[in-house]
């Protein structure tokens, strides 16, 4: 940004970026991330992505929040969007903060909208999408953490009422950590 430094506000206890002239502050904070686990007869649908980052691999439908959305708007659009399936969300699966990336994650449990028969198609942001029981999902071809620990967190919770949401793994509280090869063997993945 032209014009702009990096300065500690007045009152403030941390460098933020300023105009160098007026004094406006720039805050740059974290994203919100919205999505969904959308299961039908056990069976998880999964987009795998037509777009960096990550292309070719596989997640749950899922995308930044837009201003004047809800978070529930939110996750529905990105279903529709990502795998032209119209959802009916069932509460909060998780909670992920993910802070090396900036990001907070709002993923929801959910099932097909309508009679509930699994309607879906690979939308523009999607190479194909496929509902995977568990035994089936594509463990080694996964985009990103989040979809692990949400899948877990589905997983632990599948057939239980819903109760607190999931949060992050306990050795990695603050999402700083890049999933290793070894972490997937440990957790049976």
């Amino acid at each position: 940004m032209s014009g702009f430094v990096r300065r500690i506000p007045e009152g403030d206890n941390r460098e933020r970026m300023m105009c160098a002239e007026c004094g406006y502050i720039a805050y740059e904070n974290p994203k919100v991330v919205v999505g969904s686990v959308v299961v039908a007869d056990g069976a998880v649908l999964m987009c795998r992505r037509a777009i960096e980052p990550r292309r070719g691999f596989w997640t749950l439908p899922a995308g930044y929040l837009e201003l004047g959305e809800t978070l529930e708007e939110g996750a529905a659009r990105e279903a529709m969007e990502e795998a032209q399936a119209d959802i009916v969300l069932d509460g909060i699966l998780g909670v992920f903060s993910i802070a090396r990336i900036g990001q907070v994650q709002v993923i929801y449990r959910a099932r097909f909208g309508g009679d509930g028969t699994p309607r879906y198609a690979a939308g523009p942001e999607s190479a194909e999408v496929a509902l995977f029981s568990w035994d089936q999902i594509p463990w080694d071809e996964i985009a990103f953490p989040s979809v692990h620990w949400a899948l877990q967190a589905w997983r632990k919770g599948a057939a239980t009422a819903l109760a607190a949401p999931a949060g992050n793994p306990a050795d990695d509280p603050r999402g700083v950590h890049r999933m290793a090869a070894e972490t997937r063997t440990e957790e049976g993945l």
